[in-house]
């Protein structure tokens, strides 16, 4: 079992950074994937980004790809989304989540472990 809590949401004016991050507890294998998703009132919930835990593969959606940056912090068991360039459109409620193989897929029903979530609200 994963325990997952997100922290780190907020308010940010356009074009400016947010950093996320994702503290996870329980037992995290070599071969798990971790990501982030998203989910915006009247959305679909939708990829944002994947990464494994034991590599340095990645993943982007094409909307976040060349702003947002996945990374872990295997030590802490801990994953964050630095978000730069933020838009309006980045507004929604965001969730880590973890995957018990390393495949980067992007459905959310792939996943196995999720987040709370948290807001983050970008004005322009």
């Amino acid at each position: 079992q994963v325990q997952l809590v997100e922290s780190g949401g907020g308010l940010v004016q356009a074009g400016g950074p947010l950093r996320l991050s994702c503290a996870a507890s329980g037992r995290i294998f070599s071969d798990y994937a971790m990501g982030w998703f998203r989910q915006a009132p009247g959305k679909e919930r939708e990829f944002v980004a994947a990464m494994t835990w034991s590599s340095d593969s990645t993943r982007y959606a094409d909307s976040v790809k060349g702003r947002f940056t996945i990374s872990r912090d295997n030590a802490k068991n801990t994953m964050y989304l630095q978000m730069n360039s933020l838009k309006p459109e980045d507004t929604a409620v965001y969730y880590c989540a973890v995957k018990n193989t390393a495949l980067l897929v992007t459905p959310p029903r792939a996943y196995d472990y999720w987040g709370q979530g948290t807001q983050v609200t970008v004005s322009s």
